[in-house]
Formats: C-alpha cells, sequence, structure tokens
C-alpha cells in the first residue's frame, strides 16, 4: 500500500535564549498580540499541513500549556537535552508515522515572517522535486548568521554557521534564514548519518544539504524577497527592534485599507485587530488583542484599548478599557475606565472620571463625570449625578443595582445595591439610596442640616481656622454695629424731621386761627 502524501510543519521552540535574560522562554515573548511562537505558527496556518510538531525543551510546560490555548492541533515534543537542530527534528519526526511528502522546518523565533513567504518556499520546493530547499536572504550585516555558500554555477554548496566559517566565507552576506523544506524521505535518511564535528558539538539541520548534495540528490535555494522577514531576535534589543518593524508593517497596511493613523509611529496595532474603512486612530493609542473599530469611530490620543468592541461613529478619547463594548455614536472620556463586561449602549456617554465595570448603560444615557457604575443595569435617557457612587460589594458578595429609563439622579448619591430606581424617578442630591424608588418618584436620603455655632472658635481656638472665623464673625459683628449705628442715625434724622414738621404744622394752624379770629373780629366790628 502506498504511503500517503502529506505536509508537515516542525517548529524548533525548545532553545533557552540566555541573552534574553528571562523566566520566560524565548518564543513565549509577546510581539503586537501574538507570541513569537504564535507568530511563527500563524505563518505557517495557511500551508494546511496534515501535521505540526512543536519541539519544545526550555520551559516546556509554559510552551506546552501556550500551545494548549493557540494551536491545540500541534504536538509539543520534548527535546529533554538540546543536541542541535539536526538533532531536534530528529526526534519531532520519530513522534510522527512516516510517509512520504514535505516536511517544512521553521525556527520559532522569526516573527516577521509571511505566510506568502511560507507558501512560496514550498511551493519552489514541491516543483523542483528537490531533496531540500533552504530559504536564504541577503542582509545588511550578517554577523552571528549562518552563510550561504554557492559554487561556481551559483548552487548550493554549503550551509556554513559562522562560527565554522573561515573570513572568505564570513564575508558573504547571503545567509541562512533557518527555514527549511524537505522531502520526507530523504531527510529522515540523512538526519541518522549527522555527525557532531563541529565547532559545538551538535547536530546540525545544515549538514543535512552538505549529505543530500554529496548524495546526488538535488538542493535548492529559495530567496526571500525582503530580508525583514528573516530576522530572529536573541535578546530583548532585537525584539523591540522587530516590534518597531512590525508596528510599520501594521500601520502601513491598515492605512491602504482606508485608515488614518494621525501618528503611525505612537500608534501600536495588534495583528488580531480589526479596523473598518474611514476609523480614526490619533497619536499615543494602543490597540490590543480582539479590538475591534467600527467605521467612522475615533478612538485617541492617549487610549489603550484590550479586547474592546467601538461601534460606528463612537467616540473613545484618552481612556483605558478591557472587555468593554462601545455602541455606535457612544462618547467615552477623556479620562474614563471601562472595565471588563462594560456595555454602552448607542449613543451612551462615560465622561471625565469615571469607572464602569459589569454594567450595561442604556441608549442615549449618561454618565457624565466622577462616578463609579458597577454591577448595573441603566435603562435609556437617563442621567446619573456627578460623584455617584454604586455601591455593589457587601464584603463577601457582589450585588445589583438597576436604574429605569428617563431617571434623574441627583450629585453625590449612593446606591446600596441591591436597589432599584424606577422610570422616570429623581433622587435627590446627596442622598444614599437604600430602598427602591418606585417610577416617577423623588427619593431623599438625606438628614436635615443644622449648624453648631461657635463651635471652631470654641473646639479649635488657636488653630488658623479659630482665628478666620473669629475675624470673620468680628467683621460681621462690626457690620452689625456699623448697620445699628445708622440705622439710629436714621432713626434721629427722620425724628427730626417729623418734629420739624410737626412745628410747621403748629404754626401754620396757629397762623390760621388767628386768620380766622381777625376775620371774626373784624365781623364782630362790622356788624357792631
Amino acid at each position: 500500500m502506498p504511503q500517503p502524501h502529506l505536509r508537515t510543519v516542525v517548529v524548533l521552540a525548545a532553545g533557552e535564549g540566555k541573552r534574553m535574560k528571562s523566566t520566560l522562554p524565548k518564543v513565549l515573548h509577546p510581539l503586537l498580540g501574538r507570541t513569537l511562537l504564535g507568530h511563527v505558527l500563524s505563518a505557517a496556518a495557511p500551508l494546511a499541513a496534515d501535521r505540526t510538531v512543536v519541539v519544545v525543551g526550555h520551559g516546556a510546560d509554559q510552551v506546552r500549556a501556550h500551545l494548549t490555548e493557540i494551536a491545540p492541533d500541534a504536538t509539543p515534543v520534548l527535546q529533554a537535552e538540546q543536541l542541535g537542530t539536526g538533532h531536534a527534528v530528529r526526534i519531532a519526526l520519530d513522534a510522527v508515522p512516516e510517509g512520504t511528502g514535505t516536511v517544512v522546518v521553521i525556527n520559532g523565533d522569526v516573527p516577521l515572517l509571511r505566510p506568502e513567504t511560507v507558501g512560496a518556499l514550498v511551493t519552489a520546493h514541491e516543483e523542483a522535486a528537490a531533496a531540500a530547499t533552504v530559504l536564504a536572504a541577503e542582509v545588511p550585516d550578517p554577523t552571528g548568521l549562518g552563510r550561504i555558500v554557492r559554487d561556481s554555477d551559483g548552487r548550493l554548496e554549503q550551509i556554513v554557521e559562522e562560527r565554522d566559517a573561515d573570513a572568505a566565507q564570513r564575508a558573504i552576506r547571503e545567509i541562512n534564514a533557518g527555514i527549511y523544506a524537505f522531502d520526507a524521505v530523504r531527510l529522515r535518511d540523512a538526519l541518522g548519518k549527522l555527525s557532531t564535528d563541529n565547532d559545538q558539538g551538535e547536530e546540525y539541520l545544515t549538514d543535512v544539504f552538505g549529505l543530500l548534495r554529496s548524495a546526488g540528490e538535488p538542493v535548492a535555494v529559495h530567496v526571500a524577497v525582503d530580508h525583514v522577514e528573516t530576522l530572529g531576535c536573541n535578546d530583548r534589543v532585537e525584539l523591540a527592534s522587530l516590534r518597531r518593524l512590525l508596528r510599520d508593517r501594521v500601520n502601513e497596511a491598515w492605512m491602504r485599507t482606508g485608515v488614518s493613523l494621525l501618528d503611525p509611529v505612537t500608534t501600536w496595532i495588534d495583528v488580531t485587530v480589526a479596523l473598518d474603512r474611514d476609523a480614526v486612530v490619533d497619536q499615543n493609542t494602543q490597540l490590543r488583542g480582539a479590538t475591534v473599530v467600527g467605521a467612522g469611530a475615533l478612538v485617541g490620543p492617549d487610549v489603550t484599548l484590550v479586547d474592546t468592541i467601538v461601534g460606528e461613529g463612537a467616540s473613545v478619547v484618552r481612556s483605558h478599557a478591557v472587555g468593554a463594548e462601545v455602541g455606535a455614536g457612544a462618547s467615552v472620556g477623556p479620562y474614563a475606565y471601562l472595565r471588563p463586561a462594560a456595555r454602552l449602549a448607542d449613543k451612551a456617554k462615560v465622561g471625565t472620571f469615571v469607572e464602569v465595570k459589569n454594567s450595561e448603560i442604556g441608549a442615549g444615557s449618561k454618565v457624565p463625570h466622577l462616578t463609579y457604575v458597577g454591577d448595573a443595569t441603566i435603562g435609556e435617557q437617563s442621567n446619573i449625578g456627578a460623584a455617584s457612587v454604586f455601591v455593589n460589594y457587601d464584603g463577601v458578595n457582589k450585588h445589583r443595582t438597576v436604574i429605569g429609563s428617563h431617571a434623574r439622579t441627583g450629585a453625590d448619591n449612593m446606591f446600596v445595591a441591591p436597589v432599584e430606581v424606577g422610570d422616570g424617578a429623581y433622587t435627590a442630591a446627596g442622598s444614599v439610596i437604600v430602598d427602591d424608588v418606585p417610577p416617577g418618584a423623588m427619593g431623599v436620603a438625606r438628614a436635615r442640616q443644622r449648624n453648631i455655632e461657635g463651635w471652631v472658635v470654641m473646639r479649635r481656638a488657636g488653630t488658623a481656622a479659630a482665628e478666620a472665623a473669629q475675624r470673620a464673625r468680628d467683621a460681621k459683628g462690626a457690620q452689625r454695629a456699623g448697620d445699628a449705628k445708622g440705622a439710629q442715625r436714621a432713626g434721629d434724622a427722620k425724628g427730626a424731621s417729623e418734629a420739624a414738621g410737626t412745628a410747621s404744622d403748629s404754626e401754620a394752624m396757629h397762623g390760621r386761627a388767628e386768620t380766622v379770629g381777625g376775620a371774626s373780629g373784624a365781623g364782630d366790628t362790622a356788624t357792631e
């Protein structure tokens, strides 16, 4: 019975990465939404390989756990002792059934590798019916990398590691990218013939090419279009460099699809993020994980979104969100924090210094400022007053608050869950709401104010507050005294005026009396 023709992917991920100086295995270091290993597996995914084997070693348990999350169909194979790349591939193939076909081997630290490049390598290899094909690249600085040595006809003669290379070979700038395609049967045969006669005392996978060529088998070189794809990393400086290169690649791709990035240098977008046309991303913005930004939405400046959905036409400014949903036309920020399961309906508003967790805010409802909303449901077109707190935790369990639609809650409210404020209800400023407020009612839950006169002067004598209070009392007393004196003067003036008026009236009356008397006398006299 003929053996099946298969494609097998082998990823070499057993190295310690000493220069990373980390307890985290090198292949698990993150880079814009995926680990180094995750990027490599993603680049190989379009091959639709029949089986994928990942060789693990240092931090094997961590790498296995990560594979369970991102590639559960991959088979981890332990290389307990790192005896070279040839040894790693040999134990990988020992873990899978024999068969014909193509074996693709990829180093686990080349995160910029494109699926198109892997596909082109495999296609070239299979069309040429080669025994082995190596991916090469022309690089500006080949230091530390294996060199591709060609014969006078331009064919592959050998692959030489730098530490084993002579001066002439070290001057070569065409390097081995650490990515290969092999004929499965001929690879297995050659792996059994590898030796450790080299500077490191290891089984080099690259020696397979020399063995195959010596046996008259066809070997080939496929050159990558862009050498940047082949870059690996050995320390955190190189990792940071790769991160910047990937950032630029991702940002350029989004801009070419119709997304506006106002400052690409300060914009970091994970490869797992999705953006719609006409979205605008302002400076100093990070979009991570499974974040989705809708058409025409504005995100930034100074925004971090993790696994967050932003609806069409919404805006998020100077805010942080994790696992949240922002509806179409809604607005967030500045300086807001949306925690997991915060869900804003269309045209809702979460404003300045507002934190929302595990809560739904209905369409058109507003939480403008200085408020914590936790474990709550807010209906439509409601307004939450400033400095409010949804008191959801009793020290053991979380409880829920429900605010109805078209409700108006006062500033400085506390809603002690579980509690419900009905549709169209109001609550007074400064209230601590512990009982349900019926629809259309006004909830008032605050004590009547009383003032204790002179308390500070009596109880805090000698303090700046007491002195200020005393000055104010003295000034007020002086004002009262002045007012009293002014009133007295006004009263005296009024009294004098009234007295003068009385005298004048008396004189007038006396004059009238004399006149009347005179007339009477005259009359009398005349009569007489």
